[in-house]
């Protein structure tokens, strides 16, 4: 089975759904091939990045009250799923164009999910700029890819271009949020489905003709 993932790193929803799907996942001994797309949440973002919850004020309106809120849930979600967030007021949120490159850059070199999964602990976890060339090419390290070359695929951005045009490929394929999971090239599914939805889901496509 194929399974893409169209995903931002600081999308907390994509790893709460990715979370659930792995657990539906494991639950029928299913070891599919997962393939991970880049998509930006806030592609306009500045390098210095922003709070995240003055961002989400200003693009959704949401209120101090309802971001406590949902924070609470995604935390207890999360950790449901074993997924640590340590949000704080303080917390700011990033552009990730480079994170997507160097998740590029993993692929070729069949590392891409485990760089995917160590981004999103960087981000929601230890709070880290996945925007920063020096924190990705440490991200990098940790999983045991070079760093010199993680920052040189950076500094020189042989991957950008390639970045964008997938961007711009699912763009046009419909997606506007995250996660956008698609099964088997055919069936997408948005959004983070929970796990008895996704186990219906995988039911049905692994069911005998």
């Amino acid at each position: 089975m194929r399974i893409d993932i169209v995903s931002d790193v600081v999308c907390p929803w994509c790893i709460i759904g990715y979370r659930q799907l792995a657990r539906a996942l494991a639950d029928r001994k299913l070891e599919p091939e997962i393939h991970w797309h880049p998509f930006q949440l806030n592609p306009h973002i500045s390098e210095e990045g922003q709070n995240l919850r003055e961002h989400l004020a200003a693009k959704y309106g949401t209120t101090p009250e309802a971001s406590i809120a949902a924070r609470e849930r995604l935390t207890r979600m999360g950790a449901e799923l074993g997924f640590t967030f340590a949000y704080t007021d303080d917390m700011r949120t990033y552009n990730t164009f480079r994170a997507h490159q160097l998740l590029h850059w993993a692929g070729t070199l069949g590392r891409e999910h485990e760089l995917k999964m160590a981004l999103f602990a960087a981000f929601f976890t230890r709070r880290e700029n996945v925007g920063d060339p020096a924190v990705l090419a440490d991200v990098a390290a940790g999983i045991g890819l070079d760093r010199a070359e993680a920052l040189a695929v950076l500094e020189d951005g042989r991957y950008a271009d390639a970045v964008r045009q997938e961007m711009q490929f699912w763009v046009e394929q419909g997606i506007q949020g995250v996660p956008a999971i698609v099964f088997e090239r055919r069936h997408l599914v948005s959004g983070a489905q929970g796990v008895e939805r996704f186990g219906a889901i995988l039911d049905q496509l692994t069911a005998p003709a």
